[in-house]
């Protein structure tokens, strides 16, 4: 599956480097876009299930990778005060990485 890291500019300021296992996001988030917190969320929350999906309908299991990255966003989007809830999240790379097998070891 191709898969990319995401790094997202929080309005606290703080960066964070986020993996999904599609490039799915492409589709809902690009690079230079600012998004309010609750957009943000439901983007991420789309695409991370789409790529989840898109593992299950290759390999027959749902992709928990995906799953962990979405509870660590939503986790880092809960610790924003409210002023910060009020700014915009910032997507500022994407870096995409050759498609691999996931079953391979």
């Amino acid at each position: 599956m191709p898969e990319m890291h995401f790094t997202v500019e929080w309005p606290s300021g703080r960066s964070s480097r986020c993996y999904s296992p599609s490039y799915v996001i492409e589709e809902h988030l690009e690079v230079g876009g600012a998004y309010s917190v609750d957009e943000f969320l439901t983007r991420v929350r789309t695409s991370m299930h789409i790529a989840s999906e898109r593992v299950r309908a290759r390999y027959g299991f749902a992709c928990s990778s995906a799953l962990d990255e979405l509870a660590q966003i939503e986790a880092a989007a809960a610790a924003l005060d409210s002023a910060q809830r009020e700014g915009l999240v910032k997507i500022t790379a994407f870096e995409k990485h050759p498609p691999r097998d996931a079953r391979a070891r």
